[in-house]
């Protein structure tokens, strides 16, 4: 299978995987990417099955509305059920990184509203040590100087993600060289910059289940 047929076939495990927990009043919280493009295209086959969405960036949002899925304001939801997205890299404990996309920061806080976080990749984005993908960190655009000196006291090689301004009108560096060895530790000291929006480790919360699509099938991780 290519990598296209692994991301589709977990995008279809995900639906299989949430739809008994659908009700008349279920939101369902929807990522970013490639993966969950395709888990959007899946889910709008039932969306007959709950109330409707909270999407984590515009893009996402505007693909759930073009299906004639309702998307609903954070503020205005009392409960997420379950949040699906993808990752760029996860560990054996699913801790991730994200933000390939650009949009840690909304993923981030959907996360933390939701009751349960399903994560759809593929064979590939599973590492026994995080860090060969470089790690996305949003920062206020006066601060990314200031933050960039502070990561290379950490280790890490920020690079300017030139040309991308977030859906929260901020900048992102790539901290490239990072041998993540205690991800929950890494992501609280580099939240604690100041100028720091937030950074794309996912391991203080972790994803609740993996669905991997392997050659030999999709295959559901736990930690």
């Amino acid at each position: 299978m290519t990598q296209d047929e692994l991301k589709q076939a977990v995008a279809e495990a995900a639906v299989n995987y949430i739809l008994p927990l659908l009700e008349d009043d279920t939101i369902v919280g929807v990522g970013t990417g490639s993966t969950a493009n395709l888990f959007i295209d899946e889910l709008a086959k039932h969306k007959s099955k709950f109330d409707g969405t909270v999407a984590s960036s515009d893009a996402s949002a505007q693909r759930l509305k073009d299906h004639g899925i309702p998307v609903y304001d954070l503020n205005g939801v009392d409960q997420i059920r379950v949040y699906v997205d993808g990752a760029d890299e996860s560990n054996h404990h699913l801790h991730l990184i994200k933000g390939g996309g650009a949009a840690l920061t909304r993923e981030k806080i959907v996360v933390a509203c939701s009751d349960e976080f399903v994560c759809i990749a593929d064979e590939s984005k599973l590492v026994k040590v995080l860090g060969d993908f470089p790690l996305p960190v949003e920062v206020i655009p006066m601060a990314r100087s200031h933050v960039a000196r502070q990561l290379v006291k950490l280790g890490g090689d920020p690079v300017y993600r030139e040309g991308v301004v977030t859906d929260n009108g901020n900048h992102i560096l790539d901290v490239y060289n990072l041998e993540i060895l205690d991800p929950i530790k890494l992501e609280t000291q580099i939240n604690a910059i100041v100028g720091v929006v937030t950074n794309g480790l996912f391991a203080a919360r972790p994803a609740d289940v993996l669905l991997l699509g392997t050659q030999e099938g999709v295959k559901t991780i736990k930690p």
